[in-house]
């Protein structure tokens, strides 16, 4: 096993290797999918932190990782309610000024939809995911309120509480500083923020994915 990982569960502990990863002892995990009723679904996982902690900066290192895994990934990134992905001229944005409740636009290259909310409730995880197309895991940067397994990003230096001494839900932490102070009594796995390999390891061990690898070439005969 890499260095960095500290492995505190108590029971039910279960070794799961992957042959992408490290061999992971981990009590049953209760990871959260949402999916059709064939039992099948997407695994959510989140990303939680302080703001400054570096949640996307980790983000965009573990996407590529957990793709080289054969873990097809989506993300959902929650944002300030005034945010906007269109700008005043374009002809999109003025489709929404004149009251169209959704709008996409479409290229060769990719396609975007847009709905306007106009006072209705903000969408839940679960409601969202219904609306992505299939993939193993949704990565949710954001959203710490919400009932899925998360992984906190604590940085010592910013001298903050952990946010998992109120959050259940948070399963583990990646700190710069695993062997902190601010830590010491905290009973979770605790990863080095900076070994992106182990991080993926482990969130694919918690979610109980199973790599796709692909397969290396084989020689023709002769």
């Amino acid at each position: 096993m890499r260095d960095g990982l500290v492995a505190q569960r108590s029971h039910s502990r279960k070794r799961l290797t992957f042959g992408c990863g490290v061999p992971f002892f981990l009590a049953g995990s209760h990871d959260f999918a949402v999916g059709g009723g064939d039992g099948s679904g997407m695994k959510i996982f989140g990303l939680a932190g302080w703001s400054g902690s570096g949640k996307t900066t980790l983000a965009i290192k573990l996407i590529p990782a957990l793709v080289g895994c054969g873990v097809t990934v989506s993300t959902i990134k929650h944002a300030h309610h005034s945010f906007d992905i269109d700008h005043p001229g374009k002809d999109s944005y003025q489709h929404r000024q004149a009251g169209a409740t959704e709008v996409m636009v479409t290229s060769g290259e990719r396609w975007a939809l847009m709905r306007e909310l106009r006072g209705a409730a903000e969408l839940s995880i679960e409601d969202l995911v219904a609306r992505m197309s299939p993939v193993d895991l949704v990565l949710v940067e954001g959203f710490k309120r919400e009932p899925h397994d998360k992984l906190e990003v604590f940085r010592a230096e910013r001298n903050r509480l952990p946010l998992c001494r109120k959050d259940p839900r948070i399963v583990v932490i990646a700190s710069d500083e695993p062997a902190c102070a601010a830590l010491a009594d905290v009973a979770l796995p605790r990863l080095d923020l900076n070994d992106v390999g182990v991080i993926a390891d482990f969130i694919i061990a918690h979610c109980g994915l199973a790599p796709g690898l692909p397969k290396a070439p084989t020689k023709a005969a002769g």
